[in-house]
């Protein structure tokens, strides 16, 4: 995320979900947080009178039906980085293909999640519990199509302060293409992640976190994930794809775990930038507009040159930092548009090109898309400084 995007969180504390009522963002962390959208806070009150249309994310468009489970692990042998006193706790989700007409429809959000979730953004037009409401395309513990230690695996590394959930659409696509995907919830760095005994963890990373110490925590998080799931996907096909912070726990995950055959970051800052002795596994920079304007980030501009495998950075016209998240198409549903593009259009790019970038390099599927502009999607600019 660029310094001309960022916007400190203050909503948040507001909520009774966060463990403290002193959590708004300092400055340190507000280079994290994911940037409320100013359409957002400008949107006048919805009338009582007027309905609320229904939310659902757009339909995938691969030949499989999605089953989606949660899993609840916990890491015995590490000490939690922002409670040093209890194990590294995660909450993942785990979309994959599944048989058709098994399990019953997977829930978004809870109603106290949405609370928490509009409240950061400070969006007060809309009913608290409005994303709860939310259709989806998974069903829960549905039965899973035959072979799945044979699939390829995609790690989904959602933004500061942001659920797994906001990466729904684009695990839904990836998982009705064949793939297995796990989203993580990085505990007390999302605004509410609801565990099995009940409990809501709110952002006490929000307090004093660093990027490089959230990359770096992700990046054991992750590790911790794959050493959880071996056996049930192809080592030999993993994916990471981030958002923001996500983004940047991508890159370094890979340059700490060698299992990271491919990598996305959607919009993030690097904390810190790519190295000079090189990231020479593929990877994809995909983000807003401002990420096309030379010096806006410099942590683009310096990782660029040492992105020494397979590389590309695409930027998207219209486009803001959430574009590239559920947010998108929802925020135009419910009449708080985050950016001018249409978010139904963001949510397919976004699929698009993350799922060429996966087919290429973990299937050998090479597609146009990636060796320049197209005319089917002429928002989406190839960088190459």
């Amino acid at each position: 995320m660029t310094a001309s995007v960022v916007r400190v969180i203050t909503a948040v504390a507001a909520t009774l979900l966060m463990p403290s009522a002193a959590l708004a963002a300092t400055p340190v962390s507000a280079a994290l947080a994911a940037p409320a959208a100013s359409a957002a806070v400008a949107a006048p009150a919805a009338s009582a009178a007027e309905p609320l249309p229904a939310l659902a994310l757009p339909a995938p468009t691969g030949p499989y039906q999605i089953g989606v489970v949660t899993r609840h692990l916990v890491d015995a042998d590490r000490a939690d980085p922002w409670v040093p006193d209890r194990p590294r706790e995660l909450m993942v989700s785990l979309w994959y293909p599944a048989l058709p007409g098994t399990g019953p429809a997977a829930p978004y959000v809870t109603p106290a999640e949405s609370a928490a979730i509009l409240a950061q953004f400070q969006i007060t037009s809309v009913p608290p519990e409005i994303l709860s409401t939310t259709t989806t395309h998974s069903r829960t513990n549905a039965r899973q199509l035959p072979k799945p230690g044979s699939r390829s695996l995609v790690i989904l590394s959602p933004g500061f302060t942001l659920p797994r959930s906001s990466l729904t659409g684009l695990a839904e696509e990836l998982a009705s293409h064949g793939y297995l995907v796990a989203g993580i919830d990085h505990t007390y760095e999302a605004a509410a992640i609801t565990f099995p005994d009940g409990r809501i963890t709110g952002c006490l990373a929000c307090r004093t976190a660093d990027g490089e110490a959230v990359s770096a925590s992700r990046a054991r998080d992750v590790s911790f994930v794959l050493d959880t799931l071996r056996g049930s996907y192809n080592p030999h096909a993993v994916a990471m794809v981030g958002h923001s912070i996500g983004g940047s726990a991508t890159a370094s995950t890979m340059l700490a775990d060698h299992r990271i055959d491919v990598g996305v970051n959607m919009d993030g800052t690097f904390f810190p930038p790519v190295p000079e002795s090189g990231l020479q596994r593929p990877f994809l920079m995909l983000g807003a507009e401002q990420h096309g304007t030379p010096g806006n980030d410099h942590t683009w501009t310096g990782t660029w040159p040492n992105l020494t495998g397979w590389r590309r950075w695409l930027t998207v016209t219209g486009t803001d930092h959430l574009s590239f998240t559920d947010y998108a198409p929802l925020g135009d549903q419910i009449g708080v548009p985050i950016q001018p593009l249409p978010g139904a259009r963001c949510l397919q790019i976004t699929r698009t090109y993350v799922n060429a970038v996966l087919d290429r390099h973990l299937r050998s599927r090479i597609s146009p898309l990636l060796a320049g502009s197209s005319p089917r999607y002429p928002e989406v600019i190839f960088q190459n400084p």
